[in-house]
């Protein structure tokens, strides 16, 4: 009986121990969020506000913004105070959504082509392809497992990636300006996005 215990103790911690297994894959997990946006780009039953609340809602469960504001801000992030830190992590939060909103809620029937993915133990890149009726545009996300799900730490749109875009431009504003200097601009910048009239394609 004692061994059975034991057997039993030594089950269980081992589970309390073993890295968290994905419930699905990266693929799976990214391709969920974006025929979400999708879906939202194409009901007629939404206005305008409502449907830019929800595709960031559903842009802010599949993005880890203190991963990627942690990796824009790269030795700034160590330089900055919890307040600034926090602060920084909003406001990069809502300046990919409201970025990402503005730039693809113009789009009603493009189609999205998943290619492949790449994955070495808990990190991970997705392959995807956004057809419209005159472009085939690559935008590959790198996830990472957190508690059972594939989170967007970058995205490499067209080669480029997102967080270098980022940290090249906000290390100069620092350099310049300082950290209140960059958090200045960038709420100018979300205020801009946010009053900008949709884009047409």
């Amino acid at each position: 009986m004692l061994k059975q215990l034991q057997g039993i103790l030594i089950f269980i911690a081992m589970l309390a121990t073993a890295p968290a297994i994905a419930d699905s894959s990266p693929t799976d997990d990214v391709r969920t969020s974006v025929e979400a946006v999708i879906a939202l780009l194409k009901d007629d039953q939404l206005d305008r506000d409502t449907r830019r609340d929800r595709m960031r809602e559903v842009i802010d469960k599949r993005f880890d913004f203190r991963a990627m504001s942690q990796r824009t801000l790269a030795t700034n992030w160590k330089k900055a105070t919890d307040a600034e830190k926090q602060r920084f992590t909003e406001l990069f939060a809502e300046l990919i959504q409201n970025s990402y909103v503005s730039k693809i809620e113009s789009y009603t029937n493009e189609t999205v082509q998943y290619p492949g993915e790449k994955q070495k133990g808990r990190k991970a890149e997705v392959e995807t392809r956004i057809i419209t009726s005159s472009a085939e545009i690559p935008v590959n996300y790198k996830v990472y497992l957190k508690d059972g799900t594939w989170l967007v730490y970058d995205v490499i749109i067209e080669g480029v990636s997102l967080i270098s875009n980022y940290r090249s431009s906000y290390q100069e504003i620092v350099k310049r300006d300082g950290f209140d200097g960059l958090l200045a601009q960038m709420e100018e910048k979300i205020r801009e996005l946010k009053s900008a009239p949709a884009e047409t394609g």
